[in-house]
């Protein structure tokens, strides 16, 4: 149990779950216990979203793949669509924002991705993760000289390093410069995220739940990254993979295996869909 020591949920409505390091395993594929545990919810009248770093057309496959009805959020919650990934409500960044950011990342040799539209824009002297980023989104990244008007419009803007402990720092004087007028987060330690103040995964859960009718109390949550703490705070019910880290771990109601031994499918057969709230017997707890 968290330390908050509440009560979490008896009755749960609605899953949202956390896809890259939850949802699915560390090739991004799901295995076929974790779709079966999604059309057990469906059978059992459990509604089931997502809520990802990702743009919204990368969970497109995922969508299909399970028969995904309800709406999602890409871009840790900038974009909210419905499952055609036409969008239903948005938050990009200010150009001012947008702009103040890639100065301070390219000032510190960091590479730099920016999600526009539907295009995912790379400079050419950018290499690092691209072939992980394709599998992941499932379409390829546009080069570019500069990324110019794209920062008009940009709902993503991606902080690229193999050097975790600088991207952490780097994550800390983005904080600093940016204040309010953006959201800062590590979706992997690879990966330094920077998006509009509203795109939280804690909004984007409340919205979520909104337009499926469910009440915030009645939504059960999973995660794996410091971003999903957002809605950990937000839900009724709060579950942290195995492979979070300690914080993570600690924020969440239940702690399940790794996203590496069926964590995410484990969950929910065991706290869901059997309703048990405890740790007991789980090996990562």
């Amino acid at each position: 149990m968290t330390s908050r020591q509440r009560i979490p949920a008896a009755k749960i409505s609605a899953l949202v779950s956390d896809v890259d390091g939850t949802l699915v395993d560390d090739h991004k594929e799901l295995t076929a216990r974790a779709k079966g545990v999604v059309a057990r919810l469906r059978a059992r009248g459990i509604l089931f979203s997502m809520i990802s770093s990702r743009p919204p057309r990368g969970l497109q496959r995922l969508i299909e793949t399970l028969d995904v009805t309800e709406p999602v959020a890409g871009f840790n919650g900038g974009v909210v669509a419905g499952p055609d990934l036409v969008p239903v409500a948005s938050h990009i960044l200010s150009p001012e924002a947008a702009r103040h950011a890639v100065s301070m990342l390219s000032a510190r040799q960091v590479q730099i991705w920016v999600f526009s539209g539907q295009d995912w824009l790379v400079r050419h002297n950018d290499h690092s993760y691209l072939e992980l980023e394709r599998h992941t989104i499932g379409f390829p990244q546009t080069y570019v000289e500069q990324f110019g008007p794209a920062l008009d419009s940009a709902a993503k803007i991606v902080g690229v390093s193999e050097n975790f402990e600088l991207l952490e720092q780097y994550e800390g004087e983005l904080h600093e410069a940016l204040g309010g007028q953006a959201t800062i987060a590590r979706s992997q330690p690879y990966y330094l995220d920077i998006t509009h103040p509203l795109a939280n995964k804690g909004i984007a859960v409340a919205a979520i739940a909104t337009l499926l009718g469910v009440p915030l109390a009645e939504v059960a949550v999973i995660g794996d990254g410091a971003n999903d703490v957002a809605m950990f705070e937000r839900s009724g019910l709060s579950i942290a993979m195995g492979n979070a880290s300690p914080e993570v771990r600690q924020a969440a109601d239940f702690v399940t295996d790794t996203n590496r031994n069926e964590g995410f499918a484990a969950a929910i057969e065991r706290f869901i869909l059997n309703g048990i709230r405890s740790n007991a017997d789980l090996g990562a707890a």
